[in-house]
């Protein structure tokens, strides 16, 4: 019982590891499904009633551009961060060549998102959901939703079986030792407190920075035992370039329309992405760079599997089971707003009761599906890094480049910027190819051992 939860925290670990206007606006506008324009008011109109309300939404009742920046790190740092030192010892040193590549043209992407949230210059979408209806019409509606449900809903799984385990071997052998099953329970109802009774990330907020916070103290953690074990590291074997992986880690396109829309400054977008990713980057790098160079190809996933016994390692892991606590509802948060929407569960629709009966009843059913999976489904971390080679890399590099090209038109861009396009659907085709390869080849070895 015991390997068979190692290799499922292994698995979860390494997956987690792996987010204007135009000439044809107003053409491409017409094709927009009724949903996506019943609940937004025109820019113009809101100035005439409140100069706080722009495009439907009341800016002064908004958080600071400080709490989106700690969502954003929130979201995309974390087990991906810890990850990274095996990635390295399976693509050796050019992987981070690939991952400053990767930051760059994750924050070039999160910009185009939000651009196309206003490309009309008159309205604004809500959700990623929307810009691809507005772009391909339902059909593309439809398949960015499949592939935004894969990232936040399967990416919550994740996080609770990871949970689970952690806490479950942490305590094995101790007074509190119980069954992984229930260590998934009691955090699937921690998470359920904030998810079902705190409406939008907005009310949420305060959980990412403390889930930033606790990524940061693992990180300086395993930074200071890793040098401190490098002496007794011996016959490290490194290698400089091996085509097996690609380490893209900076995810979170899907929850950056909810995110934007929480903020009190809206202008301020721009700066808060490139902080946030920066930020994060520099917390890949603390924690790849050593890590890779202490333990080479012995490197695990999540890193800390390599740290001795002892209290920095079970500190590692409590902390982290922290982060992925606090993460998980503003990734479900997330995903619940758009299906909300479509459900029509919000005050345009429903009384306070109906509205609030509905919407506890199904973020409730929800999180007891994801508890039933992470308890139950097996190799989910397998099927989830299938499925998450297509929906990563084609919602944070393929997708918002297509989208907003065919929002706004291919003419009268700047010469840098169809480089940059380039260069990210380039990158995305890319690791698309080689996470579909790795997943099938971890699906494969799965069957053989069962």
């Amino acid at each position: 019982m015991s390997e068979d939860l190692h290799l499922r925290k292994s698995k979860a670990a390494s997956y987690s590891g792996s987010t204007v206007n135009g000439d044809r606006g107003d053409k491409v506008g017409k094709h927009i499904a009724p949903s996506i324009s019943e609940d937004v008011t025109s820019h113009n109109e809101d100035n005439n009633e409140d100069k706080n309300i722009e495009f439907g939404i009341d800016r002064s009742d908004q958080a600071s551009s400080f709490t989106a920046f700690f969502s954003v790190v929130c979201v995309v740092a974390g087990t991906g961060a810890l990850g990274l030192p095996y990635a390295l010892s399976q693509g050796g040193w050019i992987g981070l060549f690939i991952l400053a590549l990767s930051w760059i043209l994750s924050v070039y992407t999160g910009i185009l998102l939000i651009r196309s949230l206003y490309y009309d210059g008159k309205t604004r979408l809500s959700s990623y959901q929307e810009v691809a209806t507005a772009a391909f019409g339902k059909i593309g509606g439809w398949i960015a939703f499949f592939f935004t449900a894969i990232t936040l809903v399967g990416v919550p799984v994740l996080y609770l079986l990871l949970s689970g385990l952690n806490l479950h071997n942490v305590a094995k052998g101790t007074s509190a030792e119980l069954t992984f099953p229930i260590w998934v329970i009691i955090c699937t109802a921690i998470v359920a407190v904030p998810f079902c009774f705190f409406r939008s990330l907005k009310e949420i907020g305060f959980l990412s920075a403390f889930g930033m916070l606790s990524t940061v103290v693992v990180i300086l953690i395993v930074l200071g035992v890793a040098v401190k074990e490098a002496p007794n590291q011996t016959n490290v074997v490194h290698n400089s370039v091996i085509w097996d992986m690609f380490p893209i880690a900076l995810s979170g396109n899907p929850v950056y329309a909810h995110v934007e829309a929480g903020m009190r400054n809206r202008k301020d977008w721009n700066k808060v992405i490139i902080a946030g990713l920066t930020f994060c980057v520099f917390l890949y790098f603390l924690v790849a760079v050593p890590g890779y160079y202490v333990y080479g190809t012995d490197s695990k996933s999540p890193i800390y599997d390599n740290l001795p016994e002892g209290g920095p390692k079970a500190a590692s892991i409590i902390i982290i089971t922290i982060h992925l606590i606090l993460a998980t509802p503003i990734l479900l948060t997330s995903f619940a707003i758009d299906v909300e929407k479509m459900l029509k569960i919000n005050p345009e629709h429903r009384s306070f009761a109906v509205e609030w009966a509905l919407r506890f009843l199904f973020r409730g059913s929800l999180i007891v599906v994801i508890a039933v999976i992470a308890i139950f489904v097996p190799f989910f971390g397998d099927f989830m890094a299938l499925l998450g080679a297509f929906s990563n890399c084609a919602l944070v590099f393929i997708f918002p480049v297509v989208f907003y090209y065919k929002l706004t038109g291919f003419r009268g861009k700047p010469w840098w910027d169809y480089i940059l396009a380039f260069l990210t659907v380039l990158l995305g085709v890319v690791g698309l190819i080689f996470g579909t390869i790795s997943a099938i080849q971890a699906l494969n070895n799965d069957f053989k051992n069962m």
